[in-house]
């Protein structure tokens, strides 16, 4: 499992470069997203994913790992809104927002070792589309608990739908590589 650390540890870095460099570019502007549109945006994403995964042709050259780069972030900033709530202006410097990025990925990554451990590392046997499909049912079941209000029976709330999202994400940007 210490394979499956590192290669996660290679992913995030990635995004997280990623991320700061935007925050560098456009501040925190992403703050006054509600929880909705975030949802909205990676849906997209994973929409454009399975459309590359079918589609002959495409008209945009941009791949599949540009989008799952984005379904992370967007989740991990979505987790930053959960705990800090919308505001109407920016209000995080790159050091404070790169330090909340931190700390959700961390929380996040134990998940997934937590769940490696009991699952066997199966995800290694999974077809990258069925990770989309993973995102892409995560994605619909958010979708539900936000027009419920965020109420739930005996579900999961949000919060482990979009780590699960950022997991699945970073197992299909290992099979990619």
């Amino acid at each position: 499992m210490s394979q499956t650390s590192q290669q996660y540890d290679a992913v995030i870095t990635r995004c997280r470069d990623l991320f700061s460099n935007k925050m560098k570019d456009y501040g925190s502007a992403w703050r006054i997203l509600r929880l909705p549109s975030l949802t909205d945006q990676i849906f997209i994403k994973a929409q454009r994913i399975r459309g590359l995964q079918t589609l002959v042709e495409t008209k945009v050259d941009e791949g599949q790992e540009s989008e799952f780069i984005g379904i992370i972030n967007y989740s991990i900033m979505a987790l930053i809104q959960l705990e800090k709530g919308v505001v109407e202006q920016p209000d995080l410097e790159l050091e404070e927002a790169v330090a909340l990025y931190d700390h959700h990925v961390a929380i996040t990554k134990q998940l997934m070792m937590d769940k490696n451990h009991d699952y066997g590392e199966a995800w290694r046997d999974m077809r990258v589309s069925s990770l989309t499909d993973l995102i892409l049912q995560k994605l619909l079941r958010v979708k539900q608990i936000e027009d419920n209000k965020g109420a739930t029976l005996v579900s999961e709330g949000i919060d482990a739908n979009y780590q699960d999202m950022i997991n699945y994400a970073v197992f299909a940007l290992i099979h990619l590589s």
